[in-house]
């Protein structure tokens, strides 16, 4: 059959046309599809065993601290302070001083020190046991003469295991520490018990405010008499 040139124009604008409708077509169903289905991010599931980097925290930390050192004030005496029996050369007596400390001798008497601390150990001849009433007259004058800034605080009659005795406390400057170079206000203790004409005395010594009352009751506690 024998095609006219309307009929070939109107073939082609029949084509034209429909195409036009499919592409519109498909055109209308990706963007409904886009319309109707909002663009939106999945969350990123963390992998087993491992935790998502915003829930991730340091832990805290178990490190148990150290045990706090013990700090005593200058002058205290440790309450672990071990203490030996020590008898003066030649002496009716014993006592029990500070392990480690050092020991320096003077004549007949014995001392021994660590840092502030001091305990002098010495034996004497007397008459007759010493009292209150008369340390406070003689003992005294001669007890001032050898010390710096000397404050009597109180004498009075005492009483340990070896018997009865008498205290002459004082206050008093402490000779120059030769490792420091300083001197310091001391708080002093002499002590003097009697025994069959020899005289025991135990002097005691430490920086003011120091809390030393066990360790020189140990020490006074401590004497003994040899027959």
């Amino acid at each position: 059959m024998k095609v006219t040139h309307g009929e070939r124009g109107g073939v082609a604008w029949g084509v034209a046309v429909a195409a036009a409708i499919v592409l519109a077509g498909v055109a209308g169903c990706g963007s409904g599809s886009a319309a109707s289905h909002p663009a939106h991010s999945s969350p990123v599931a963390a992998a087993p065993g491992r935790q998502s980097p915003a829930k991730m925290r340091k832990a805290p930390d178990t490190k148990p601290s150290p045990l706090a050192t013990e700090s005593n004030p200058p002058g205290d005496i440790p309450d672990n302070q071990v203490f030996v029996r020590y008898r003066p050369p030649n002496a009716s007596f014993s006592v029990s001083v500070p392990e480690g400390w050092s020991r320096t001798r003077q004549g007949t008497a014995v001392t021994f020190t660590d840092k502030y601390n001091s305990v002098r150990v010495e034996e004497q001849g007397a008459a007759s046991a010493p009292t209150a009433a008369n340390s406070r007259s003689k003992e005294v004058k001669k007890v001032s003469s050898k010390y710096r800034s000397f404050h009597l605080t109180s004498v009075t009659n005492v009483r340990r295991r070896a018997g009865k005795g008498v205290l002459v406390r004082f206050v008093a400057d402490s000779e120059v520490n030769p490792v420091t170079g300083k001197v310091v206000v001391d708080d002093v203790q002499k002590y003097e018990f009697w025994h069959r004409g020899k005289l025991a005395v135990l002097t005691l010594s430490g920086p003011k405010g120091a809390d030393n009352v066990d360790p020189w009751r140990a020490v006074t506690d401590s004497l003994r008499w040899r027959g």
